[in-house]
C-alpha cells in the first residue's frame, strides 16, 4: 500500500529506542523524510529495560548429572540469548551472574533492587535457598526452569502461595524461545512506568490520575485547546497535503469524506504530532464528544490511526482505562490495541467490536498494513476515519483495566469483518473462546474494550501478578 504512516520526527528515533522496539515486536519503519529531531515511542524509549539474569544450583551436583559442567550450561544459554538477541534488543542486562549459594547474593542487592525484574534460570538441583534469597530482595522473579534442571518445582506452587512467592512467577519448559516471553512482564512495567499520556480535555482527572502515578508510575497530562489550535496553525499547508495525499493512495476508496475535510484531518494530526514531540508523549486522547465537541478544526480519528501505526498511541473520548489498557497491551506485544462498542450475537457464540477509528497498522509498526477505506465518523455522519478490514482468522485479545486493580478480559477468534451501515465503521466478528452467554452475563463497566492481536493471556498473567491486579476472564 502506498500510505506509509512512520514520518519526520518520529522516524528519527535513536539508534538505542530503535532497537527497543524491535524486541516488543517492531516499532518504526523505513523513513518518508528525514528532517525533525528524534521523537521517543512507547516501544522506542531511550532507557532500556534492567533485567538481572542469575544462573542458579550448586556448581557440583547429582542433578541432573555429576557429568554435568555449570560453566558450560551458563554458556549454552549465552549462546542463546545471542542467537534470539532482537529479542533482548531493548534490555539492559544489570547483573549476569551465577550464584551458587545465598551468601553469593550479598554484593549483587544493590544492583538487583534497582532492576526492572529478575530472570532466574535453575540449572541444578538445591538451588531453592538462592531461589527464598532472591524472593527477599521483593523484585518481580520469573524462575525458568527446564526439564532436569532440578526436583526444586515440586515446591515452586506452595512457594508462589506464601507471601514471599506473591512476586514469583515460573516457567517450566524445554522450549528455550520462552525466554523473551520471560522478559515481557518487566517491559511492560518499565513502559508503563515511562507512559506519558496527553488529555486533550477540560475535565479534572486528577483523581484517576494520582492512582494510575502511584500504582503504575505513568504520567497523565492536559492539554488545552489553544495549544492545540497553535500548533494547527502552526503546520505548513504542503505538509498537510503531503499527508492527506498519502492517505488518499493508500486507501482502497474514499466513500464520503469531502477532500477539505481529510486534508483538515491530516493536518490536525501533524499538530497532533508536534504536541506529542514537544510534551514527550506516548499516547494522545481526545474528549472529542465532551468538552471538545466541536472545539477543533477536525476529528482526530486520522491522528489517532497514525500515532497508534507509529508504535505511539492515540485513544478515543478521554476514555483514560482504555488509554492505560492500550499502554499495556502495546507494551506487551509491541502491537496497537482497537477500542470497540461491543454487541452480541450468541447464536453464533460471537461478539460484534465496533468503532469509527483504527488504525491500518494493527500488526505493529514497520509491518504491512491493512486496507482500509476513507469513511465519515458513523454517529455524526461527519469527519474522517479509516474503516479497517483486519485479518480473519486472527486471535485476538479483549482488556479492559478496570482503575488500577482489575483487569477484565477474554480471547477468541476473528471469523468475520462485518461491513453493514449499522454500528460504528470498523468492525470484527470475534468468536468467543468460552461461553458468550457467559460473556454478557458477567458484563460490566461499560461498553469499551481494547483489542489486540494475539494471546495474551499468559503475558497479562504475568503482569497482573507482579502489579497486584486481579484478572478476570469476562468468558
Amino acid at each position: 500500500m502506498a500510505w506509509n504512516p512512520t514520518r519526520r520526527a518520529f522516524l528519527q528515533a535513536t539508534v538505542a529506542g530503535g532497537a527497543l522496539c524491535l524486541a516488543a515486536g517492531g516499532c518504526g519503519g523505513p523513513a518518508v523524510r528525514t528532517a525533525g529531531p528524534a521523537v521517543v515511542s512507547p516501544g522506542c524509549r531511550t532507557s532500556k529495560e534492567r533485567v538481572a539474569k542469575l544462573y542458579l544450583g550448586p556448581a557440583k551436583g547429582h542433578w541432573p548429572t555429576p557429568a554435568l559442567d555449570f560453566k558450560e550450561e551458563v554458556q549454552r544459554y549465552e549462546d542463546l540469548f545471542a542467537q534470539m538477541q532482537s529479542d533482548f534488543a531493548d534490555v539492559d542486562f544489570v547483573v549476569n551472574a551465577s550464584v551458587h549459594a545465598p551468601a553469593e547474593l550479598a554484593p549483587l542487592k544493590e544492583k538487583l533492587a534497582s532492576a526492572d525484574g529478575i530472570l532466574a534460570i535453575h540449572l541444578t538441583m538445591g538451588a531453592m535457598p538462592v531461589i527464598q534469597e532472591i524472593l527477599a530482595v521483593g523484585k518481580p522473579t520469573v524462575l525458568f526452569a527446564a526439564p532436569y534442571s532440578g526436583h526444586e518445582w515440586t515446591g515452586f506452587g506452595a512457594l508462589q502461595k506464601q507471601k514471599e512467592g506473591a512476586l514469583l512467577e515460573c516457567m517450566l519448559t524445554s522450549d528455550t524461545r520462552e525466554l523473551a516471553a520471560a522478559v515481557r512482564p518487566f517491559r511492560a512495567i518499565h513502559h508503563l512506568r515511562e507512559a506519558r499520556i496527553l488529555d486533550v480535555t477540560t475535565r479534572d482527572f486528577s483523581a484517576f490520575a494520582a492512582k494510575v502515578k502511584q500504582k503504575f508510575g505513568a504520567e497523565i497530562a492536559k492539554i488545552g485547546k489553544d495549544r492545540v489550535l497553535a500548533a494547527y496553525n502552526a503546520v505548513a499547508d504542503a505538509d498537510a497535503e503531503a499527508e492527506t495525499r498519502r492517505w488518499i493512495s493508500g486507501a482502497e476508496k474514499v466513500v464520503e469524506p469531502a477532500r477539505e475535510d481529510i486534508f483538515k484531518s491530516c493536518k490536525l494530526a501533524l499538530a497532533l504530532e508536534k504536541v506529542m514531540q514537544e510534551e514527550q508523549g506516548t499516547l494522545v486522547t481526545v474528549d472529542c464528544y465532551g468538552s471538545m465537541w466541536r472545539q477543533l478544526p477536525a476529528y482526530p480519528c486520522v491522528n489517532h490511526a497514525r500515532l497508534s501505526a507509529m508504535g505511539l498511541g492515540g485513544m478515543c473520548e478521554s476514555d483514560l482505562q482504555s488509554c492505560m489498557t492500550f499502554a499495556l497491551l502495546q507494551a506487551l506485544s509491541g502491537r496497537p490495541g482497537f477500542v470497540s462498542d461491543p454487541t452480541m450475537d450468541v447464536s453464533s457464540g460471537s461478539i460484534i467490536l465496533a468503532h469509527c477509528m483504527c488504525t491500518p497498522g494493527m500488526d505493529g509498526p514497520g509491518k504491512p498494513l491493512a486496507p482500509y477505506r476513507l469513511r465519515t465518523v458513523m454517529e455524526r455522519q461527519e469527519g474522517v476515519a479509516p474503516q479497517v478490514r483486519m485479518r480473519i482468522g486472527q486471535k485476538v485479545t479483549q482488556a479492559e483495566l478496570i482503575g488500577t486493580d482489575q483487569l477484565l478480559y477474554f480471547t477468541g477468534d476473528i471469523i468475520e469483518t462485518p461491513d453493514s451501515p449499522r454500528g460504528c465503521r470498523t468492525k470484527i466478528k470475534v468468536k468467543v473462546d468460552g461461553d458468550a452467554e457467559k460473556l454478557w452475563q458477567n458484563w460490566s463497566h461499560g461498553l469499551h474494550r481494547v483489542t489486540c492481536y494475539g494471546d495474551l493471556t499468559k503475558d497479562l498473567a504475568r503482569f497482573c501478578r507482579f502489579k497486584g491486579v486481579q484478572m478476570v476472564n469476562e468468558a
